[in-house]
């Protein structure tokens, strides 16, 4: 197991102090980041520490004690720094909250570890210990870092998870650039620093209640103008959104659509104080739904049933994703799931394998399978494909 030398984290909780850390950060090209954070009683993530190091500093910035984060946010939308995180979309979203966009450039290990054998979507802790032979702890992986003062296995807790990080970032460099795999990532890092991956529109609020698939026509409707009513409620309070109104209450409100108080009052799990506080909003929501044209109801994009033939050739496609996943040493899982597959069998250009990575390794050749360009065989008992 090789040792790594470890140096001690920098506690930074007031402005003076982080403009001396900026002012060291500015100096590199590129710097480990990640962040605690609560949204348990929230909307919106509760920022309560950032971490940051380079392969010479590690640092715990406490936001609680600094008045202005001006000067680090300035060097996390800095074009000419990269900003290093481990499955990275729920911090991002943290710094796109506080300045409407997220940080770019970013690199994330987690998506740099599937091109590198690792499997998909490996979590920090087994990364750090495949790549760097060092177990983690996770005694504090649910502490409330709302509360202060933090303790000092908080804070090294804290730092770890930026220490090594910076260390996966070089070793993943060089591993990428070894392989010629790098620039295979820039469309997945893209994805990451694109304002429209954190957008919460409330109107396309409806597609994430739980139970959606078994509701059809005016029904989908109702639903959308109440979830649209409750994201606009939880974004405007900031509050979460089962503290508005519950998936499930929501459901049976657009599947039984009542049009009187009493009838909305037998809806199971409904409180009286509710009823009588938006009873009449969530009535009036209704009945506009009910009158809303057939033709703007909401579609649920259920995928089309695949006829017989469509099956056994996607069955082809999935036995030729798998055999180029493991040629190149990737997860099938992470190279495209079936549905990814139907997509593209079906000619839809948005399916995942006819972009970026995926494209290059296993897209193109499903497209000539597909075309009869490419053929499978079998050969002693191994699979093969087999073209012009």
């Amino acid at each position: 197991m090789e040792t790594i030398a470890l140096m001690p984290q920098r506690y930074i909780d007031n402005s003076a102090d982080l403009r001396v850390l900026c002012s060291e950060l500015q100096s590199h090209a590129w710097f480990a980041l990640d962040t605690e954070f609560m949204r348990e009683k929230s909307y919106y993530p509760l920022l309560c520490l950032i971490q940051v190091a380079t392969e010479d500093v590690v640092a715990c910035i406490d936001p609680f004690g600094i008045d202005d984060l001006g000067p680090l946010l300035d060097l996390l939308y800095d074009p000419h720094i990269t900003k290093v995180l481990h499955a990275a979309r729920q911090d991002l979203e943290i710094f796109h909250v506080m300045r409407g966009r997220p940080p770019a450039p970013v690199f994330d290990t987690q998506l740099a570890a599937t091109l590198l054998g690792h499997g998909d979507q490996i979590g920090y802790g087994a990364l750090v210990k495949e790549s760097l032979g060092v177990e983690l702890e996770k005694a504090h992986s649910r502490a409330d870092w709302s509360q202060r003062p933090l303790s000092t296995e908080q804070l090294d807790y804290a730092a770890d998870d930026v220490r090594y990080l910076a260390q996966l970032y070089l070793r993943q460099l060089d591993a990428l650039e070894e392989s010629g795999r790098l620039a295979w990532l820039q469309e997945d890092f893209a994805v990451l620093s694109d304002p429209r991956t954190y957008d919460n529109p409330p109107l396309e609020a409806w597609q994430r209640i739980k139970g959606v698939q078994l509701l059809k026509g005016g029904q989908l409707a109702a639903l959308q103008s109440l979830a649209a009513w409750r994201e606009r409620q939880a974004q405007e309070s900031d509050r979460p959104r089962r503290w508005i109104l519950k998936d499930e209450i929501l459901f049976d409100m657009a599947r039984h659509q009542p049009d009187s108080r009493d009838k909305l009052a037998r809806i199971r799990g409904l409180e009286k104080g509710l009823v009588e506080r938006y009873g009449a909003l969530w009535l009036e929501l209704l009945q506009q739904a009910r009158q809303t044209p057939q033709s703007e109801w909401p579609q649920l994009q259920r995928p089309p049933r695949l006829t017989p033939e469509q099956e056994a050739l996607a069955d082809a496609m999935m036995a030729l994703l798998r055999l180029r996943a493991q040629q190149h040493r990737v997860s099938p899982a992470a190279l495209g799931a079936r549905r990814e597959l139907e997509r593209l069998l079906l000619g839809d250009p948005q399916s995942a394998l006819l972009h970026g990575w995926r494209a290059v390794l296993a897209g193109h050749d499903l497209q000539r399978l597909l075309r009869g360009e490419l053929v499978l065989q079998v050969t002693d008992g191994h699979l093969s494909a087999a073209g012009p």
